[in-house]
């Protein structure tokens, strides 16, 4: 089966750079496309044939109603619709409507995303677990600043456990702030993403926005704050608890994290899956996991989740991921022992 479909002004987004994007239609639905003078055809299986030009004449649709959608917003809508045959592009767009973050406004790309949003419009506690680049620290860092624009809250508190990510970095120099503050660059990389460089220094200096570690919660009580706890994998069943009774009135706490990339060392309890199973049912508290569709990076980052979720599957439970860099396998030691 054949379609052609007009060529129209902006189609050049949907192609994508280095027509990546339809590279991704022809993997993701098996179809074949051909761009001629006048037409753009989509060629295959009847089903497939009429999947991808729905799509197609959404984004044409849009489009001619006068909406821009970016070539990367087109390439994540995809990676969506080619995993979920009930989503439609039209309903995916319209959906993800965009809010006002400070100088950003953003459209959540994937339905795990806008449940997110949701999520933490609705509710007091809202754990989001998933893979690196599912955008779980940088949409909560943007509703905590959507939330102290509106008055919602009158602070944003940010934090992260102060744990090194394999390495061991010694001692560092100057005082305690400069001390903790490369564990939690990436929550001011975000913060400036979304606010002027004058005004996040601003609050920071009036502790308006508090980014601190984790130890430095305790005994608190944080009542109209935006709390998030990032990296909260790297917590330990007695931090979790701890940080999550710190909640007080008119606030709200998100705490994020990646179950696959827990650096705690050997014997520590991980926090956030304890809290998950502990918390669960409970009133007030929404869970939302992210899987390696929801990656909004480079598509590479994608993939590259996608195979360590099947050397994961591949190996089991019982086998470890890494050697450790200090010790050869065992077979090279039996090799070694050997004149």
């Amino acid at each position: 089966m054949k379609v052609r479909l007009p060529l129209i002004r902006g189609l050049e987004s949907f192609f994508g750079t280095r027509d990546e994007n339809l590279r991704l239609l022809e993997s993701g639905f098996g179809v074949a496309t051909r761009l001629t003078p006048d037409a753009f055809e989509i060629e295959g299986e009847p089903d497939a044939v009429s999947r991808s030009e729905s799509i197609v004449r959404d984004f044409i649709s849009l489009t001619e109603s006068g909406h821009k959608i970016s070539a990367g917003d087109v390439n994540s809508f995809l990676r969506v619709l080619t995993a979920d045959d009930s989503v439609t592009l039209r309903s995916l767009f319209e959906s993800g409507r965009a809010r006002n973050f400070g100088k950003k406004s953003l459209a959540p790309k994937t339905p795990n995303q806008r449940a997110y949003l949701d999520a933490i419009e609705r509710y007091d506690l809202v754990f989001g677990i998933g893979p690196a680049g599912t955008g779980k620290t940088y949409l909560a860092v943007a509703m905590a600043v959507s939330a102290l624009l509106n008055k919602q809250v009158t602070r944003i508190i940010l934090t992260r456990p102060a744990v090194e990510a394999g390495e061991r970095l010694g001692f560092l120099p100057g005082t305690l702030q400069e001390k903790v503050d490369p564990y939690l660059r990436p929550l001011y990389d975000a913060l400036f993403d979304m606010l002027e460089t004058e005004r996040v220094e601003r609050y920071l200096e009036r502790n308006v926005i508090e980014i601190a570690p984790l130890a430095f919660m305790r005994g608190r009580t944080l009542n109209d704050s935006f709390i998030i706890l990032d990296e909260a994998q790297n917590s330990t069943a007695e931090q979790m608890k701890m940080f999550l009774t710190r909640q007080g009135f008119n606030s709200k706490t998100v705490v994020t994290g990646d179950l696959t990339q827990i650096d705690l060392p050997p014997g520590k309890r991980c926090g956030l899956s304890e809290a998950v199973d502990i918390l669960k049912g409970v009133e007030g508290i929404q869970v939302i996991y992210f899987d390696q569709r929801d990656v909004v990076r480079n598509a590479l980052v994608q993939r590259i989740v996608r195979a360590y979720e099947q050397y994961n599957e591949l190996m089991g439970p019982g086998r470890q991921m890494s050697l450790k860099l200090d010790q050869p396998p065992a077979e090279l030691q039996q090799d070694a022992a050997v004149p």
